[in-house]
């Protein structure tokens, strides 16, 4: 059966975006980077809450970016034709090469890529559909890659949810950016 990963930036207290709306501290250098190109080759599909996905867009027309460099242009090959899956309450309709608007619940939307010949990986992105993911516990695997910093509130990475979730370490790496990937499969 595929796995659900849930994987983004973090800040060392836990947040994904800090209490001012900014994550710029979570750009990665070349090396993230890297780390990311490789990561998004192991996904089939990836579903979005809509200010993920809205900030995804962005990559949907880099490649016409003459300045672009190689890296970026390597992960814009690759995410442009990747299937996605937006959840919103808000948008009828989504923009982007692929992308379709959810038309069922998380939990029904999983099962049913879950029953799909496939072995990539169903990758969730944004704090609140990982939340909901959490709560249902269809999320596999929790992918952190920490930053060094503080950013004192914000939008937790984790769902505050007061349930206990067993982990187990699969997979550390420390970056020259001082910079920490934790991988974690959840405990069943």
């Amino acid at each position: 059966m595929r796995s659900v990963t849930y994987s983004m930036g973090v800040s060392l207290d836990g947040y994904i975006v800090g209490p001012d709306g900014r994550f710029d501290w979570t750009d990665p250098d070349d090396e993230v980077f890297r780390f990311w190109i490789d990561e998004i080759r192991t996904i089939d599909v990836h579903l979005l809450g809509r200010r993920l996905h809205e900030t995804m867009l962005y990559w949907e027309t880099a490649e016409q970016d003459p300045s672009l460099d190689a890296a970026s242009r390597e992960w814009a090959e690759l995410w442009n034709p990747l299937p996605k899956v937006v959840f919103s309450r808000s948008l009828t309709e989504v923009q982007g090469t692929n992308t379709r608007l959810a038309s069922g619940g998380l939990a029904e939307e999983i099962e049913r890529l879950r029953a799909e010949p496939g072995e990539g990986e169903i990758a969730i992105g944004g704090a609140t559909l990982a939340a909901e993911a959490a709560a249902a516990g269809l999320i596999d695997e929790y992918r952190a890659m920490v930053h060094p910093v503080l950013v004192g509130g914000g939008i937790p990475f984790f769902p505050r949810d007061e349930r206990r979730v067993d982990l187990e370490l699969v997979e550390t790496r420390t970056f020259g950016a001082n910079v920490v990937y934790l991988r974690h499969r959840v405990v069943r």
